[in-house]
């Protein structure tokens, strides 16, 4: 059996987009449906009502950490108006997670902003940093108390969800949408890199919310959570790789230097070869996202990010996989979690592992990819939770012995 450090963290992540509901105010919400093949997230999993029964299917199974998010577009829905009710709301829920049991990781931005904000020119605006940090300003009050917070979601993905917003408001684009987490497989476009001009401005803004919130909060840990592609190189690739690299990470994990954390967030790995990232091909094996099936793309992660950041403590904020069967959900992540401990048997310093996802729920702009631990109906909300969950609640356990 694999072994974890003492106070190891188990737990599932969420983001409160992809699972709350009726957001209106978001620049997500405002997009969805306009483009042919995107889905709207419309009741989502309704839990801004059911948060509690959802983190007590954690707590009972015998899980010690949720990972939730708050929303910008709810507690600001216009500039400067700060809704009391709604911190109220973000701070029963950290009441809640508590009195479970749960250690609450709060994700403080998890790629959707107000639409206001969105239309003020967004993160590259000229306000953009004064915005951000003065929403998180008016969140601190409420994490008092809280031991782990995050200040944004996977910069390097949201600055490629920037790219395709632009894309998306030009009259002059067309075809179907491509979620920015479902991997290119058959004639769809890959993915573009993140724009490092953008990347730089997330940077600035992380490292200033950072400032704020350990001015108002020095008890916590403050980091932010970079999705990690894995790359390993094909023979004579390496500097193509170390060049892909810096686009799509390293510029994102030099920015958490002086962080107390970084989350790194793995689900499978690509090739690198002289030409650049090289397209997974169909296969069987494949998961619903398009993604090569490869557990041991979260080692390859840590390590990559542990010599990057020069030995920050590292959470692992998301792992997990797209499938309809649980038994392989099961496989997948045992797989996963045996690479994780050969990672911290060679010194990586983990502090915790937060599968994604807690839910079956919106996958920014499609339904049917399923990464969770419990299912969801979608017309009465009824919780179904899979073997997984349970499977999971007793691997911790079982390290905690």
């Amino acid at each position: 059996m694999s072994t974890f450090p003492p106070g190891f963290l188990w737990g599932a992540s969420t983001a409160p987009h992809q699972i709350e509901g009726n957001n209106l105010n978001s620049d997500f919400w405002a997009n969805e449906g306009r483009v042919p093949g995107m889905e709207r997230s419309g009741d989502a999993c309704d839990s801004y009502h059911r948060y509690a029964e959802d983190m007590r299917l954690l707590a009972d199974a015998g899980l010690t950490a949720y990972r939730f998010g708050i929303e910008w577009a709810r507690v600001e829905p216009l500039p400067g108006h700060v809704s009391r009710a709604e911190l109220a709301h973000y701070r029963r829920m950290i009441d809640t997670a508590v009195e479970l049991g749960l250690t609450p990781v709060v994700t403080l931005h998890h790629f959707t902003s107000p639409l206001w904000f969105a239309q003020e020119g967004g993160w590259l605006g000229d306000r953009a940093v004064d915005r951000f940090t003065a929403y998180v300003e008016a969140v601190c009050p409420i994490l008092d108390g809280v031991e782990w917070v995050v200040t944004m979601n996977e910069p390097n993905m949201l600055a490629i969800m920037v790219g395709m917003a632009r894309a998306m408001a030009d009259q002059q684009a067309s075809g179907e949408w491509q979620s920015p987490t479902v991997d290119t497989e058959g004639p769809r476009p890959a993915l573009p890199a993140p724009d490092p001009k953008i990347g730089e401005r997330l940077v600035e803004t992380h490292q200033a919310a950072r400032d704020v919130l350990r001015a108002h909060l020095p008890g916590a840990k403050v980091g932010w959570t970079v999705a990690n592609r894995a790359f390993v190189a094909r023979p004579g690739s390496e500097d193509k790789k170390r060049e892909l690299e810096h686009i799509w990470e390293d510029l994102y994990l030099d920015g958490a230097r002086g962080d107390d954390f970084v989350g790194v967030q793995s689900y499978s790995s690509q090739w690198v070869g002289p030409d650049g990232i090289e397209p997974h091909p169909r296969h069987p094996d494949n998961t619903l996202v398009g993604t090569a099936y490869r557990p041991d793309a979260l080692a390859i992660a840590v390590r990559h990010t542990a010599e990057v950041t020069g030995g920050l403590p590292i959470l692992v904020t998301e792992n997990g996989i797209a499938t309809h069967d649980d038994t392989r959900r099961i496989a997948y992540t045992g797989e996963a979690l045996d690479h994780l401990a050969a990672a911290i048997a060679r010194g990586a310093d983990v502090r915790g592992y937060l599968h994604w996802s807690l839910l079956d729920n919106y996958e920014w702009g499609h339904w049917e990819p399923t990464f969770g631990l419990v299912a969801v109906d979608r017309e009465t909300f009824e919780r179904r939770p899979k073997p997984s969950l349970a499977w999971l609640g007793e691997t911790a356990r079982r390290t905690a012995n």
